[in-house]
């Protein structure tokens, strides 16, 4: 059996393949990449109207118990109990040395429930792991029937406020259960380009119908996972497996902004101790941005230099950013030299290109808050 053979697939690989769509292995799934419009033009077009993208590869799942959000707090540093329902936090799962297993929402549903929705290539190992930490104070149940769209952008709110209108008045960050055409849908104001927009979980057998619903609408193309990755770059937003992972802190990721003031008094998350410590004292290491100065754009595992050709740091998520127009970094940096505007190195193919560490975003998040 060949590696392609074990790959699986989304509800949506037939109606990828009848819209042209080149595909690839991701995560295991056989996904998009692009479509005919191209990489640069997808996304562009996300920027200015409305892409759909296909996150069915991603696990969903709730998790129930009576003090669900006390106990998931045990292995997250977000404030769960704060959660009012239909709200979604950002939160991180993390090992027992302040590593990142991997970041995820969180959406609180009820008093006993939370919805989960982790990354793809971790999903296996990160619902084991909550599963058996959490073993007697809380039960995961994954949804494996169910399937996700991303509907991404400025027009987003107007296309599907056509089919479920109550879907104008949610703001950034918020979550409720509608109908799309009488299919049960639970809608979240959320998404990974720095656009605003929506995640739409939608049973299997009716995400094609779903899908194709949305894609008639005037403004709205389909988008692969090619500018799904340059639209998260330029919004300055983390690629689990490649910006942070476990051999990575919170602090050292620049995502100090999930642990809330109550986390930061009474800890009892996995590493509290060291965690609180970075964010008091700084991390040894930090994620910036990193601009090129020049038009070649430095790709992951650039090696980062100071002036006198000392190794500083790496790059770890790199290209062009259609929207800045111009390349784009963002990798981690001694702690030394993580200030905005600090002169850096980059070993681009063996030839030094001068750099700057560059505030992050690089294109304004425009979220309906």
């Amino acid at each position: 059996m060949t590696a392609a053979e074990n790959l699986k697939s989304t509800p949506l690989e037939a109606l990828h393949v009848s819209l042209g769509a080149k595909m690839v292995p991701f995560a295991g799934y056989n996904m998009p990449v692009q479509y005919p419009l191209g990489v640069l033009k997808e996304h562009l077009h996300t920027r200015t109207e409305a892409g759909l993208f296909d996150v069915s590869h991603m696990g969903q799942a709730t998790l129930t118990g009576e003090d669900v959000d006390a106990a998931l707090e045990t292995l997250v540093p977000g404030d769960l109990k704060g959660l009012k329902p239909g709200q979604i936090r950002y939160t991180l799962l993390l090992n027992e040395t302040g590593g990142i297993i991997d970041d995820l929402m969180v959406t609180g549903v009820d008093d006993s429930t939370l919805y989960l929705v982790v990354n793809a290539a971790s999903k296996d190992g990160d619902f084991a792991h909550i599963a058996d930490k959490l073993k007697g104070r809380a039960t995961l149940t994954r949804h494996e029937d169910a399937a996700l769209l991303a509907l991404q952008g400025p027009t987003a709110v107007q296309t599907l406020a056509k089919f479920i209108p109550a879907v104008a008045s949610m703001t950034f960050m918020t979550s409720r259960v509608d109908t799309f055409e009488d299919v049960p849908v639970r809608l979240f104001r959320s998404g990974y380009t720095g656009e605003d927009g929506y995640e739409i979980s939608i049973p299997n057998a009716a995400a094609t119908t779903v899908a194709k619903a949305l894609l008639a609408e005037p403004g709205v193309q389909p988008i692969g996972l090619g500018a799904r990755d340059s639209l998260r770059l330029e919004a300055g937003l983390c690629l689990y497996g490649s910006d942070i992972d476990t051999t990575t802190t919170p602090t050292e990721a620049a995502l100090n902004w999930v642990i809330g003031a109550r986390r930061r008094a009474e800890g009892g998350f996995p590493a509290a101790d060291k965690i609180l410590g970075q964010i008091k004292a700084g991390a040894p290491k930090k994620r910036v941005g990193i601009k090129p100065l020049g038009k070649a754009p430095a790709r992951a595992h650039t090696e980062i230099q100071d002036g006198s050709g000392k190794r500083i740091g790496e790059i770890t998520s790199g290209g062009f950013g259609p929207s800045f127009n111009g390349p784009v970094a963002m990798g981690y940096v001694e702690a030394a030299f993580a200030k905005v505007g600090t002169p850096l190195t980059l070993i681009v193919r063996g030839q030094p290109l001068p750099a700057e560490v560059a505030a992050l975003p690089f294109v304004p998040h425009r979220y309906f808050k």
